[in-house]
């Protein structure tokens, strides 16, 4: 385990004098998180930037050979420094959001997405990339390099390479416009989540709320010591705001709290938050790309570069599911409508009761709570089942390991080989602060290439928001957050696991984003298999492990309201579909919430307050990677479920051959061959959706995708 020497990264004991290297500029190791600060942002960034311009234009010139030599290996260097020091910036504005960082970030990113795009229309280089898949050499590059040329090829073209000149300048505003639009729905939102908090000071509106919570909720009032302070004190973070709507028995307290949390970022609080403005302006702008670009909407351009062929072939398979899961999501309100009606008098059921009334009916159906269970899972205990699910099944080694780090409580962890050869490292950040943004994600932080001195291991940053320990105990996990840690270690192993040489198609790098969940959403099925439970539990108090009666019980329930779960996710994707292919962002009578509420009328068996704001919290379409591809995670869980369907079918989770092949033509082939490729190579045929419906509790008869 390693520490920084500040809880902040913007801090050190010993400032550097004006003489000392930049050590963002430093690319010779992992990420100086012990020096780099704030202020070194602008002058390494401008560095690089400069030097990267020269390069690009000495790169174009008629002179330069366009060969794999000459011009795409040393443009591929000198493009990797740049994002390895703008990624630790990116990084650092998402984990320790404070001021300081935010302005560094905020100051540099129009800079730098003017650079990437100019960079993405240049001529020259698109007609070299051209000349290279034209040529003679080409045939002679390896299958990893050709699908590098083939993927700048398309790049280039999705980038505004084509347009014409008169156009160009106008793509590039739109670029630097969107870039700025993203970081700031990001940033509301984390600032709208912290403005809030229900303060208590009587102890009875605590009555249902697990110990855990109650202490860590003391000990932020204390904290926050307002003159008369309150007892306790609760925030919109998720390890507070859950277990509030999960366990509180004060209705008043879970509306509060719930009202709060569903219009974060919205007309109803500060408008200097308001994502609204924000959401119609990046729809405008993404259909003007669109539009300059020759599509027809945005969501063409999105899926353009993934395994999905058009927006109507991904509202057709949403829809497929939607009409599997129906009958089930309807059984399920149901039935916790009449539960929540007869056993906890709670009629009409309103959206802050869901939750609650969910957990009140597990446990009745099912004789166990998820707070219960949540003492078997300590991290320490967590880790080591995780640590030995994955060296069982992918033959390596994990190991603590040190590195400087921009927290305290980041860990640092390296992957070997057997014989001892280092494969991959990253790091662990696994609790919630009030400076990190919400979610659980994986960023890379170096990735695997092939330079002079040998093969650059790859380095990935592991990032959650678990509640941390209270009380002089160590953390523990609920069932759910388990899962969630399995899922992003997933994209970890896509990452530090390929065996691919060139930096554009290494691990997660060049996959279709529609796919980029299978190796995540595989791992998730380890967390039910007993041999890992068993293994990875430890109460706290007592260090039993899970007891099998307990696991049997969780295992009935694992598909306790599995059809809303799946409903809520096709709600989530058809709107974010429609949003990009459908709606028209720039007429006045036209209304997101109104499309939304369209969509829920088609799908949904849960209809939430019409003043709730959903939209203005979607960070995954808003100020992520999922716009008009929100549909992967269930497009990859498809190809996820069927590919754990092979270990089933071998009659062992960790059977040694299937591991084996899964880590050949899965893992290691990153981004070098179409995913539906890698797929086939694996299970030996086309992907079947009768896997995920099984797993879910859904038996149908099976059908292709």
């Amino acid at each position: 385990m390693s520490q920084s020497s500040s809880s902040s990264a913007s801090s050190s004991k010993h400032p550097p004098s004006p003489n000392d290297a930049n050590p963002l500029l430093d690319f010779s190791a992992l990420p100086r998180f012990d020096l780099i600060r704030p202020e070194h942002v602008r002058p390494a960034l401008t560095q690089l930037l400069n030097e990267n311009r020269a390069l690009v234009a000495r790169l174009g010139a008629d002179g330069v050979p366009a060969t794999w030599a000459g011009f795409v290996a040393p443009l591929s260097d000198a493009m990797e420094r740049l994002s390895r020091a703008w990624g630790i910036v990116g990084h650092l504005h998402s984990v320790n959001d404070i001021p300081v960082w935010r302005d560094a970030y905020n100051d540099l990113l129009p800079e730098v997405t003017r650079f990437y795009s100019e960079l993405g229309q240049n001529q020259a280089l698109f007609g070299k990339y051209k000349m290279l898949a034209q040529s003679r050499e080409f045939a002679g590059l390896t299958p990893a390099q050709q699908r590098v040329v083939e993927n700048e090829i398309r790049d280039f073209r999705l980038s505004g390479a084509e347009l014409p000149e008169e156009q160009k300048p106008r793509f590039q505003q739109i670029q630097e416009e969107l870039a700025a639009l993203q970081a700031k729905f990001s940033e509301n939102l984390l600032d709208a989540t912290n403005a809030h908090t229900e303060s208590l000071a009587d102890p009875e509106r605590l009555a249902g709320l697990p110990p855990d919570v109650v202490e860590a909720a003391r000990l932020r009032a204390e904290k926050a010591a307002e003159g008369t302070t309150p007892q306790w004190r609760f925030t919109l973070q998720a390890p507070s705001y859950v277990p509030v709507m999960q366990y509180a028995e004060d209705r008043p307290l879970r509306e509060a709290m719930y009202r709060a949390y569903a219009v974060r970022a919205s007309e109803f609080g500060p408008p200097e938050l308001d994502n609204t403005s924000l959401i119609r302006r990046l729809l405008r702008l993404r259909a003007e790309e669109a539009q300059l670009l020759g599509f027809g909407n945005y969501a063409e351009v999105s899926l353009e570069p993934k395994m999905a062929e058009s927006p109507r072939q991904v509202l057709e398979f949403l829809r497929d599911l939607a009409r599997r899961a129906r009958p089930f999501a309807e059984r399920d309100i149901a039935e916790l409508r009449a539960f929540a009606r007869d056993e906890l008098k709670l009629d009409p059921l309103e959206s802050w009761d869901i939750a609650y009334a969910t957990e009140k009916l597990r446990q009745a159906r099912y004789a166990f709570s998820e707070q219960e269970a949540r003492q078997y899972f300590t991290e320490e205990k967590v880790l080591a089942g995780l640590f030995s699910a994955i060296e069982t099944l992918f033959s390596v080694r994990l190991k603590s390991d040190s590195a400087q780090t921009w927290h305290e409580d980041v860990r640092f962890f390296r992957i070997e080989s057997p014989g001892g050869e280092l494969l991959g490292r990253f790091y662990l950040d696994l609790y919630a602060r009030e400076e990190k943004r919400g979610g659980a994600w994986m960023n890379d932080a170096i990735s695997r290439r092939r330079i002079a001195t040998g093969v650059q291991t790859p380095v990935a940053y592991l990032n959650c928001n678990f509640a941390r320990p209270v009380g002089g105990k160590q953390a523990t996990f609920s069932h759910d957050e388990v899962i969630t840690l399995f899922h992003e270690t997933g994209h970890g192993l896509h990452h530090m696991l390929t065996r691919v040489d060139e930096l554009a198609v290494s691990g997660i790098a060049g996959v279709e984003w529609d796919a980029v969940e299978l190796p995540s959403q595989f791992m998730e099925n380890f967390c039910w298999e007993w041999s890992v439970v068993e293994s990875m539990s430890a109460h706290i108090d007592t260090g039993i492990p899970l007891p099998r009666e307990l696991f049997d019980k969780m295992l009935a329930a694992k598909n306790f309201q599995s059809g809303m779960q799946m409903l809520r996710q096709i709600e989530f994707a058809l709107f974010d579909m429609r949003l990009h292919c459908e709606f028209d962002a720039g007429s006045e009578n036209s209304s997101v919430l109104a499309l939304l509420d369209e969509v829920r009328r088609e799908v949904a068996v849960i209809f939430p307050p019409e003043w709730q704001r959903f939209p203005n919290s979607f960070s995954h379409i808003f100020a992520g990677g999922y716009a008009a591809g929100y549909y992967s995670y269930k497009w990859a869980e498809v190809l996820s479920a069927d590919c754990y369907a092979a270990f089933e079918e071998a009659g062992n989770p960790f059977d040694p051959e299937t591991g084996r092949r899964f880590h050949q033509e899965i893992l290691a082939v990153g981004g070098t061959r179409p995913a539906l490729a890698s797929f086939s190579a694996f299970r030996g045929r086309a992907p079947k959706v009768d896997a995920l419906l099984r797993h879910n509790g859904m038996n149908e008869t099976a059908s292709v995708v």
